[in-house]
């Protein structure tokens, strides 16, 4: 954070010097929004997130879409010794000397409703015998039907069918609510640059009216009209006055390079915010906001997805107490010297072969984990709650929040123009001589809270619009839900 501050400072010392070659422009919110939508780094980051869910979702996808596959051996060589049991039942050593082929085409697709696998299998295998006298010899298995399927273990597919759609749909309701952040921070700087005008606008006006003030001050002083300590205190206010607009243009330009270095902006560019007068005129009902919250932000997704993947850590749990798999394969196989007899004469080949692993005796292992997963998930449960009655009144504060700050803006305008005047009167009637500097400093005092009030109610207005459309992902201005083309975003 430090760090940060003195980059700040050092900027401000050095903007001053570049700003003379650099180019105006004036940006409105609705420009400054559309830029970083597009150009800022946290938009980069929320849409590289997005590509991530979608592409662990499109692999999800092919897991249950069938897969062709091909193994092969080419070649297997083997020149050695190895052991060999005779008919009388002693060992002695053989020598090989073979080469070997071997290829399997195959077609799987998992079974999501049983959690098993079956495959289509086509294999052939090829085997020389090298040296005097060697054979060859071909063996063909022109298909086989193998079906793998755990009887009583967890079917994770059948669960991640459950649960994947949902974290998809969290991440896309995630990235529309990254996009109103990016919203958001963009209304903090841009108003921040937009006060900061405002103040050096204020204190450059401010000093002229110390200094015209204080030569008229100096002149009341010579017939005798005012007091000494008058006099001195009217060249004070002229030396704030100077030091103020120093310090506001040190201000201008760190919130200008902030707001540029965010919008992806080159700093050549001299940004001029544009004050928006224009406000939405709407109230919001709290039950709506919250409907919509619900419904659409990840939040409620994200409720979704973690109820599912402590239920599917109970059924794991509940899958481990016993192990039951089944393995079945049917089909036919030949054999011969030649290749193309090696399909002919084919005899039947089935297999079926059942895997049984059931605990006799554990000390209770596997069922503490049972009741380890099902602790687990209420805890999960327990803290869903809490985040749910957190997020109904965080909503309900925010709609307070928003529907009162209308009425505020407009008390803060008012009372901006109000005070403009008054000080615009207060110098007229200074200079007849009606009031002392002391009723002067404070109606420029006021003059410059009421308009930085203003500028600050305004920014409250647009931050607090945007949270809820975060929230809800609702244009409640054009009482349309946030849409995104997330095909093309992908794209």
């Amino acid at each position: 954070m430090r760090k940060k501050s003195i980059l700040l400072v050092l900027v401000a010392f050095t903007c001053p010097l570049v700003l003379s070659a650099q180019n105006e422009r004036e940006i409105t919110l609705n420009e400054a929004i559309a830029l970083a939508r597009t150009q800022s780094v946290d938009a980069a980051v929320a849409l590289n997130e997005l590509k991530t869910a979608y592409w662990e979702y499109r692999t999800f996808r092919a897991d249950l879409l069938p897969e062709v596959n091909f193994n092969g051996t080419l070649p297997n060589y083997n020149k050695s010794y190895s052991s060999y049991q005779n008919s009388d039942g002693s060992y002695s050593f053989v020598r090989n000397n073979t080469l070997g082929l071997s290829g399997e085409l195959s077609i799987d697709q998992n079974l999501w409703f049983t959690g098993g696998k079956l495959s289509l299998t086509s294999s052939l295998d090829y085997l020389r015998q090298l040296g005097a006298g060697g054979g060859k010899h071909f063996m063909s298995v022109p298909v086989s039907l193998q079906l793998t399927q755990p009887i009583f273990g967890v079917n994770n597919l059948k669960w991640n069918r459950r649960i994947e759609p949902v974290r998809y749909e969290e991440a896309k309701a995630s990235f529309i609510s990254a996009t109103e952040d990016v919203t958001r921070t963009t209304i903090t700087y841009f108003f921040q640059l937009l006060l900061a005008k405002e103040v050096l606008g204020t204190a450059r006006q401010n000093q002229l009216n110390a200094e015209h003030l204080y030569k008229v001050a100096q002149a009341k002083r010579e017939m005798g009209q005012i007091s000494e300590n008058e006099l001195l205190q009217l060249k004070l206010s002229s030396l704030n006055a100077k030091a103020a607009v120093t310090e506001s243009i040190s201000d201008l330009n760190a919130k200008m390079f902030q707001l540029r270095a965010f919008l992806g902006l080159s700093e050549n560019e001299k940004l001029e915010p544009v004050l928006p007068e224009s406000v939405p005129d709407i109230q919001i009902e709290y039950n709506k906001v919250l409907d919509k919250a619900l419904e659409r932000n990840s939040f409620a997704q994200n409720i979704r997805r973690r109820q599912l993947e402590a239920d599917y850590d109970v059924a794991i749990a509940r899958g481990n107490l016993r192990s039951v798999d089944l393995f079945a394969s049917v089909g036919y196989t030949g054999e011969d010297r030649e290749f193309s007899s090696a399909y002919n004469h084919l005899l039947d080949n089935q297999i079926v072969k059942v895997g049984v692993k059931i605990p006799i005796l554990d000390w209770g292992k596997r069922r503490g984990k049972v009741r380890v997963a099902k602790s687990n998930r209420d805890v999960v449960l327990s803290k869903i709650r809490q985040e749910q009655m957190n997020f109904n009144q965080d909503i309900f504060l925010l709609v307070e929040h928003f529907n009162n700050q209308s009425q505020q803006l407009g008390i803060a305008k008012e009372a901006d123009i109000i005070a403009q005047q008054r000080y615009k009167t207060s110098i007229e009637t200074f200079l007849i001589g009606k009031i002392n500097t002391l009723d002067l400093n404070d109606a420029q005092n006021s003059k410059d809270e009421a308009r930085q009030k203003h500028i600050s109610e305004l920014y409250n207005y647009w931050s607090y619009y945007y949270q809820i459309r975060s929230l809800t992902l609702w244009d409640f201005e054009r009482n349309a839900e946030l849409e995104v083309d997330f095909e093309d975003v992908i794209r």
